[in-house]
Order: C-alpha cells, then structure tokens, then sequence
C-alpha cells in the first residue's frame, strides 16, 4: 500500500470507531492483535482482506502493512507483541474462545499492566493465544487484470451468480483460463472464493443492521435457510447472533 505510516510500537489499548470509520495504512515492528468486541472489523493489505466479527481476532505479523475498517459502531481492542506465540508469518483470523474474548476485552482495558495480576492475566492471554486456531473469513486479491475484472463485478453486486463462462466473456478469458487463474492466485476454486466474498459482505451488512433475509438476498443465497446453512458451517454461529 502506497503512503503508508511507520509507527514503530504496536499499541496495547481499546477505543470505540465509528461505523464506516477506520485507520489508514501503517505497519509496525511489533505483532498485533486485532479484535471487535461489538460490531465488525475488517483488515486490508495488499494481497488480501480479512472480516472479524466478535467470535474472531485478526493477527498481524511485524512488517505487515494494513489498514483496518469498521462496520458497524465496533468496539477496537488492539493488543501488541514482542513475541509471536503463534508462530505465524502472515495476517490470519483466529478462533476466540468465551475465555480468550474476555482476556483480550480486560487486558487492552487496564489503566495498569505492570502490576503482577496483569503480567499473571498477559501470560494466561498468551497461553490462549498459542492454541487459538485458524478461522478465515479472507477474500484475497486478484493481479491478473482479467481475474481482477471478474472479481470487481463480483464485489459490486455478490449477488450475481453467474458461472465462469459468463463472467469470463466480459473480462476476455475462457472460464478454464479463469479457473487457472482462481486456483494459481488465489489459492482456492472459484466457489470457494465466490463464498468468502458472499461472507464478507454479509458480516458488513449485519454489523450495519440489516435483517438476516435481506442480507441473503444481497449476497446472492437462493433462500435465508441456504444462507444461515452456509454461514453456521463457515463461522460456526448463525447470522442473527451477529445482529
């Protein structure tokens, strides 16, 4: 990302954002945590997006350059570290557990964490880090300009369901060029990436209020039922529990 800040120490702190607000590009020399105890945040960088809403936090790697936006008035705990307990190289979504939530919401909180109790809750927050597993909701980037063109139709109207083969007939390439390109870019099948986006939007737009039908209906489910299936088989939770 271009004109992106250095800030060198990665903030330990909670704060409140406003809904459609957000933090512009930076990286720092340290790791973060990212969680949204209330509403939804979403972390950019160059190759990839990524959505959490309150069952997961978003680690980012030192070095890493991102942005991060709400939807939804969200409620930010950042959390930042010297050691990486995770073992991970890249921005990944996290599992939290009910215990590992409320370690993040006390710790990013206290006036003081230099006192023993909080090195004894910082040591217990690591110990649940470390274990924490991987639950994506990611969206990554096209660079191929004819993928990238299937791709921003997509994320104008999720919706659309038209196949490959048709998509491809606007964007110049065959549908198994297109497939080539899903596997060899992104790392996934087309229907895999097509439901990640379905999901990020439908995050969006139940952070922002919207009925669980309507939402849907604007990314592209036949029916509420198919749409809840989908969503408690990725996320583990059905999509009211995010209203």
């Amino acid at each position: 990302m271009s004109n992106s800040r250095h800030l060198p120490a990665a903030p330990t702190t909670s704060r409140d954002l406003a809904a459609a607000s957000g933090v512009s590009a930076h990286w720092h020399d340290e790791h973060q945590i990212v969680y949204a105890s209330r509403g939804v945040v979403a972390v950019h960088t160059e190759t990839s997006r990524w959505i959490a809403p309150a069952h997961r936090a978003l680690w980012i790697p030192s070095g890493a350059v991102h942005s991060h936006r709400a939807y939804g008035v969200t409620r930010l705990h950042l959390l930042g570290l010297t050691q990486n307990p995770l073992k991970l190289h890249e921005p990944t979504a996290l599992a939290v557990s009910p215990l590992l939530r409320e370690l993040l919401i006390t710790y990013t909180e206290l006036a003081d964490r230099e006192t023993p109790a909080s090195k004894r809750m910082r040591s217990v927050l690591l110990d649940q880090l470390a274990t924490a597993s991987e639950q994506p909701v990611r969206v990554p980037a096209a660079h191929d300009p004819r993928l990238a063109a299937v791709c921003a139709t997509l994320e104008t109207d999720p919706s659309d369901a038209r196949g490959l083969e048709a998509l491809g007939r606007e964007a110049g390439a065959s549908g198994r060029t297109l497939t080539r390109l899903f596997r060899d870019e992104m790392g996934m099948t087309f229907p895999q990436w097509r439901t990640q986006l379905r999901l990020y939007h439908a995050l969006r737009l139940l952070a922002e209020g919207q009925p669980v039908t309507a939402v849907a209906l604007q990314c592209g489910f036949a029916t509420a039922s198919a749409f809840i299936d989908v969503f408690r088989r990725s996320l583990g939770h059905t999509p009211g529990s995010y209203l």
